[in-house]
Formats: structure tokens, C-alpha cells, sequence
């Protein structure tokens, strides 16, 4: 099990949008408060998600409450019902929600540390990824990063990794790359990433890319495999290319004022809960991908290629030289890459 941090106690911060949390709060605390006479209730709130998330919060949830006897009950609000990520954050903040689970991309304003997750080829492969984010020593500290924000972090979830895919052309090398044009992420790094490897990056919005790639205004994208199903993007791109660029993991958070109220045993109890959802999780989310990539096969033709990652990352190289006037980021980066193959 891992390591619990050290909590800091009567910790008052308030986030720049506090007055709609305060008032999301209220509105949540009324609509349960009816039904909870006795214990602690913590509230679930998270955005729209894979059904492995969903599966391993709802267990997570389920978990809490059998290792309390029941003392402490969860409610979820799920599917954005009271904001996206960054609203759930800020209602973390204020303690108006107890727990969430958001993408370490958007960690990144909240604690410059997780911004190294955003980095390109930074793991090798999944069993490299799992090392290092079930490791406490490098785990811990980037947990603890924002404690001054009014929550820590105290697990993650795998969101897979991002390939590109594309329409004509599969991607076999750098030099397929060449002149390709691909959505990416509206961020700074990815616009670099694919600069660098040689693509024309086109930052939109996700809910665009099918219609883009229809009209010819993308050449392909970058995502993981549910976007060929889910979006149906592979109804277009029939050539998937394993270049595993970003791996971004999900992270769970907990408010401090929810460690404050919970007493030592029910903190220890949350804890416990959290490690058998995120083993629960992998499984999960292995299962899902293969579901994923066989329908991606059967139903809609999708190639799918392996290719020498080396030239790949070779070629964004220029990306880790700006890590080294941070001297945390860059520390982080060389524990990371010293626990790969």
C-alpha cells in the first residue's frame, strides 16, 4: 500500500471561481442532506469518461463504504453534471466536492511538476508507466505539489496512450510524418511535439476532427484507440501507427478539508480503497483497449502498425533541452526515463 502523505491542517484557500463553487455547493448539500441523518457523506463528482473510470470510481466508491462499515457513504455526480475538469478542481478547492479525477494535462496550472507527464515519449512502454506511477518515492512529492491549492492527489488511472492515425498513407517512419497534416491537442507542447517530427499540427477541437478529416482539412489525428470507435474515426483513418508519443496519466484527488473531517482510520480506509480501484482499473482498461483495437479490425478495417520509436524520439529531443532550466521538472524526467528498459 502507499505511503499516506502528511496533511496540512486549517488550510483556508479559495479558488478564483469560489463563489460559484460556494453556490454549487449549496445546491449539492441540499439535495442530499435530506437523505444522510448520520456518518460522513463524500461527494463524486467527475466529467465525462471512459467506461473503465466510471467502473473503477463507482468501485472505489463501493470500496470506501464497505471498509467504513458504512460510516462514510458516497454519492457521485457524474457526466459534467456540475462542471468540467477545471470546475471540479475549484470546487475541490473550497471543499464544496470531496473527490474528483481530471488529467494530469490539467494539473499542469495548478503544479508546473506534472507538466513532465505532457512530455513526449517519456515512458517506453506500459509496464515502464506503471513502474514509476505506482512508485511512492516519485509519486508522492508530485501528490503532495499542491497542497497549498486545498487538495492532493492520491492515485491515478491509466488514460492510455496516444498514436497516430491517419487516412492514404500509413505512418511507418519519421518521413511519413513529413508535411501531414494532424490534429492535435490545442497545446503549446503538442503543436511543438509535431512540429518536430516533421507534421503540419492543426490544433481544434476534438468534435471537429471527423468532419475536418472528411473535408481534407486533416490528413489524420492523434489519440488513443476509442477515438477510432467511439468518435467513429475510423469510418476515415484506416491506418493506426503505434507511435506512443504521450502518455498522460489520470489523477484522483481528494480535498485537504475531507482529510480534515475523515478521522485516521477513514483516511486509511480511503487510501485502501484507492489502491484495489487503480489495480482494478488496469485490468479494466487492458480489456477495454482490446475490445477496442478487435472492433476496430472486424468492423471498420483499421490496419495497425508497429514502428522503431527511436528516430521519434530522437527527433523531439529539442523539447527535453528546455526542461533544464527547471530544475524539478528536469529531475523528474531523468528519475522517469532511469526506470524504463
Amino acid at each position: 500500500m502507499r505511503a499516506f502523505p502528511k496533511w496540512p491542517h486549517a488550510l483556508k484557500v479559495l479558488s478564483a471561481g469560489a463563489v460559484i463553487a460556494v453556490t454549487v455547493a449549496y445546491i449539492v448539500y441540499t439535495a442530499v442532506v435530506s437523505s444522510t441523518n448520520r456518518g460522513t457523506t463524500l461527494f463524486v463528482a467527475y466529467a465525462q469518461n471512459s467506461q473503465p473510470v466510471i467502473d473503477a470510481l463507482q468501485l472505489l466508491g463501493e470500496r470506501i463504504e464497505k471498509k467504513t462499515d458504512g460510516a462514510v457513504t458516497v454519492r457521485f455526480f457524474p457526466d459534467s453534471q456540475l462542471g468540467g475538469e477545471r470546475e471540479l478542481v475549484e470546487l475541490l478547492q473550497v471543499g464544496a466536492i470531496d473527490i474528483t479525477k481530471v488529467s494530469a494535462g490539467l494539473m499542469e496550472s495548478f503544479s508546473p511538476i506534472y507538466g513532465v507527464f505532457s512530455m513526449p515519449f517519456l515512458f517506453d512502454d506500459t509496464e515502464h508507466f506503471y513502474r514509476v506511477m505506482d512508485s511512492p518515492k516519485i509519486m508522492a512529492p508530485i501528490y503532495e505539489s499542491t497542497q497549498q491549492n486545498g487538495f492532493v492527489g492520491m492515485g491515478y488511472y491509466d488514460s492510455g496512450s496516444r498514436s497516430v492515425y491517419v487516412k492514404d498513407r500509413p505512418v511507418r517512419s519519421v518521413e511519413d510524418l513529413a508535411g501531414r497534416k494532424l490534429r492535435v491537442m490545442q497545446s503549446e507542447a503538442a503543436i511543438e511535439m509535431m512540429r518536430l517530427l516533421g507534421a503540419t499540427p492543426v490544433a481544434m477541437g476534438q468534435a471537429e476532427v471527423y468532419t475536418a478529416m472528411q473535408q481534407g482539412i486533416l490528413d489524420g489525428a492523434e489519440n488513443n484507440e476509442f477515438a477510432l470507435t467511439i468518435a467513429r474515426h475510423a469510418e476515415i483513418a484506416k491506418h493506426y501507427t503505434y507511435t506512443m508519443h504521450t502518455r498522460i496519466p489520470d489523477v484522483v484527488l481528494i480535498s485537504n478539508k475531507t482529510l480534515e473531517k475523515l478521522t485516521d482510520d477513514q483516511v486509511a480506509a480511503v487510501y485502501e480503497a484507492m489502491e484495489e480501484s487503480i489495480e482494478f482499473q488496469k485490468r479494466a482498461w487492458g480489456e477495454s483497449i482490446e475490445a477496442t483495437r478487435k472492433m476496430a479490425v472486424d468492423e471498420f478495417g483499421v490496419t495497425f502498425y508497429k514502428v522503431d520509436r527511436k528516430p521519434f524520439v530522437e527527433a523531439v529531443q529539442p523539447i527535453y533541452e528546455g526542461l533544464k532550466p527547471y530544475p524539478k521538472q528536469h529531475q523528474l524526467y531523468l528519475d522517469v526515463r532511469a526506470m524504463g528498459d
